[in-house]
């Protein structure tokens, strides 16, 4: 059984502000150490219930939080940037489950750390309509390629989140938001347990694929800077339906990797701090 763990750093045990997850912030290294640990609950979780491989991929702002060292054996990790699929790198349609680890709610939600992608960058994103972050995107692109999200852990708030989207998935809430910069924690070796005890279940347990989209998707993204959505009208494909609008359609993975273009565009045009 093949393993694909994307792991974001918001939604991890203890954590709950922009010091706990930015490089240089006074509580970073603390909390890369909890992001490790969270992790290699869900691995344990996943070699207990047969896993033969476990590719983890470290999908929080550089990208470069995780320490091998501090990782369970097993895993095999993708460390860095650029990545063409971002937080969904290294994800093959022969993977049997994917489990979301430390994910959290979409811009505008009230949950810890809550954004979607590039902090208050981006104000509001729609997936052929729907309201749609980082969570409702991963699964998606996951279902498109064929392989379901089994588990995914983060606040309540990206709990019901990801239950919303997929009632399928199976979630583990190691935090309650009390506001976007606080929480009511769960103890982290309670919060641990259950993760791995949830991930080991729902992998002993029969994974069927959600049903992809039929035909193309369209994704809407609404930037802060009306600078962004004009520069991006210069990528083929894409149109505005305002002046901060931007929207285009294409088949999922590829309009994931689409939009990751349009990240790295909005990045070199801006210099805005991740949580303002």
């Amino acid at each position: 059984m093949r393993i694909y763990i994307s792991v974001d750093m918001e939604g991890v045990t203890g954590l709950v502000d922009a010091d706990d997850v930015q490089p240089g912030g006074r509580d970073y290294e603390r909390g890369r150490q909890m992001m490790a640990e969270d992790v290699n609950a869900a691995v344990r979780g996943a070699v207990a219930a047969g896993a033969t491989e476990v590719t983890v991929n470290d999908a929080h702002g550089p990208m470069r939080n995780l320490l091998p060292e501090a990782l369970h054996p097993a895993v095999r990790l993708i460390r860095g940037k650029p990545k063409q699929m971002g937080m969904l790198e290294g994800l093959e349609p022969t993977h049997d489950a994917v489990l979301c680890v430390g994910y959290h709610a979409r811009a505008g939600a009230l949950g810890v750390l809550s954004h979607s992608f590039m902090g208050h960058e981006i104000e509001d994103m729609w997936l052929d309509g729907r309201p749609v972050g980082e969570i409702g995107l991963a699964q998606a692109t996951a279902a498109a390629l064929g392989v379901p999200v089994a588990v995914l852990t983060g606040d309540d708030g990206a709990c019901a989140e990801a239950t919303e989207w997929d009632a399928s998935v199976t979630t583990v809430a190691v935090k309650c938001a009390r506001d976007r910069f606080a929480a009511d924690l769960r103890p982290a070796d309670e919060a641990r347990t259950a993760i791995e005890e949830a991930v080991a279940s729902r992998l002993s347990a029969p994974l069927t694929a959600p049903p992809a989209a039929s035909g193309p998707s369209t994704l809407t993204v609404r930037w802060q800077s009306a600078s962004v959505a004009s520069t991006l009208l210069g990528i083929p494909g894409v149109t505005s339906t305002d002046t901060r609008t931007v929207e285009a359609q294409g088949e999922l993975p590829g309009l994931y990797r689409l939009f990751g273009v349009w990240m790295r565009v909005a990045a070199s045009l801006t210099n805005q701090p991740p949580y303002c």
